[in-house]
């Protein structure tokens, strides 16, 4: 059997993550949401999406077209990784081939974007 590799990001929030006024935190969510849709213009970022749910820490995944090393520069430069807000965990996961299609569709810049269901 072959198999597709992809590489995925697992966002974490730290157990200690810096206090931030609910502004500044809005401000870094839309500056993660803008550096996300960049991703996908480049062709990086296949699909990507927060987590619901009970647990906390765990806010969101990421599928990329890059290789495990490229997808760890690209998010050391996400906005809220670098505030220390979010922890990217990358890892590479494979699945029988063609069992998995990423369809090209916009992804929001900011969170009145996502708000808008447009």
């Amino acid at each position: 059997m072959r198999f597709d590799q992809h590489t995925v990001v697992l966002l974490v929030r730290p157990t200690d993550p810096p206090e931030l006024p609910l502004d500044a935190i809005d401000r870094l969510q839309n500056a993660h949401l803008a550096h996300q849709a960049g991703l996908a213009e480049q062709g990086a970022l296949l699909a990507a999406g927060p987590f619901l749910g009970e647990d906390e820490r765990l806010r969101g995944f990421a599928v990329l077209s890059v290789d495990p090393e490229m997808a760890r520069e690209l998010y050391a430069n996400d906005p809220a990784v670098r505030a220390g807000r979010l922890v990217a965990q990358v890892m590479s996961w494979m699945v029988p081939e063609g069992n998995v299609r990423f369809e090209q569709v916009p992804v929001p810049r900011s969170m009145l974007e996502a708000a808008s269901g447009d």
